[in-house]
């Protein structure tokens, strides 16, 4: 199962539990919001954040993709709250295939993960936006009244990111071998960054042992490595400065 520690966690929460207000008298056309996000603590502090906002309403919660794709059905939401690491499955899958059978369904990213690749490729598969869960609460509902309104957020340290990023994009492929994996290919190299075996990486994406061999493998090709070794450490050493980068 994907985790990222509980300091993570931790701090989210801690952020999100705003000091106790008085509730306001909700709107009966308040937005339904489904929470998705393997992680309990995250999402009772998504939910204490939401709740007071009279125009949202957190509609449902859910750990994994298939207990999102209920969800979903169950509780008709109006916009989506989706982690790209979950329990069982991932994000990117998700939110691809909820984007294809519910186009008018907003969805927002909420992730520990700062790198413009995730964020560019999240856009591409159907998020209208991005956001770090080092956001300030306050701009996280700002960000989900903007993909609600119809806009597209980026958090401003990944806008100007993405800006400059577009004007040498060639160049960038050229030098950059981690823009040349597939969303899957990258998903496997941050599990094994993780430590996680084949068999666990397996599990964690619904995968099969074989196939996630073949990602190893279409790994080692793309990346120039010519060992299991090699491989390895670099996952650990990409996985290591990723975690150390700043926030957006």
């Amino acid at each position: 199962m994907p985790y990222y520690g509980c300091c993570t966690s931790a701090v989210l929460i801690v952020r999100l539990i705003r000091p106790a207000a008085t509730l306001v008298p909700r709107d009966a056309k308040a937005r339904r919001v489904l929470i998705v996000d393997d992680h309990p603590i995250v999402r009772e502090g998504l939910r204490r954040l939401i709740e007071p906002e009279p125009d949202l309403a957190v509609c449902g919660e859910a750990a994994s993709e298939r207990e999102a794709r209920r969800a979903i059905t169950e509780c008709m939401p109006d916009v989506m709250i989706v982690d790209i690491s979950l329990g069982q499955g991932d994000g990117f899958e998700l939110v691809r295939d909820v984007h294809a059978h519910y186009p008018n369904l907003p969805m927002l990213v909420l992730s520990v993960h700062d790198e413009i690749i995730y964020a560019e490729r999240m856009l591409a598969v159907g998020a209208r936006g991005y956001a770090m869960k080092q956001t300030a609460p306050e701009q996280l509902l700002v960000a989900l009244r903007q993909v609600l309104a119809g806009g597209i957020y980026l958090g401003a340290a990944l806008t100007a990111s993405l800006s400059a990023a577009a004007g040498a994009r060639n160049a960038s492929l050229s030098q950059d071998p981690i823009r040349r994996l597939s969303n899957r290919e990258l998903q496997v190299l941050s599990l094994i960054g993780r430590g996680q075996s084949s068999r666990i990486a397996a599990q964690a994406l619904g995968l099969s042992v074989k196939t996630v061999e073949t990602h190893r493998q279409a790994l080692k090709r793309k990346l120039n490595l010519a060992t299991n070794g090699q491989l390895l450490q670099f996952a650990i050493n990409w996985f290591t400065q990723r975690s150390r980068s700043p926030a957006a």
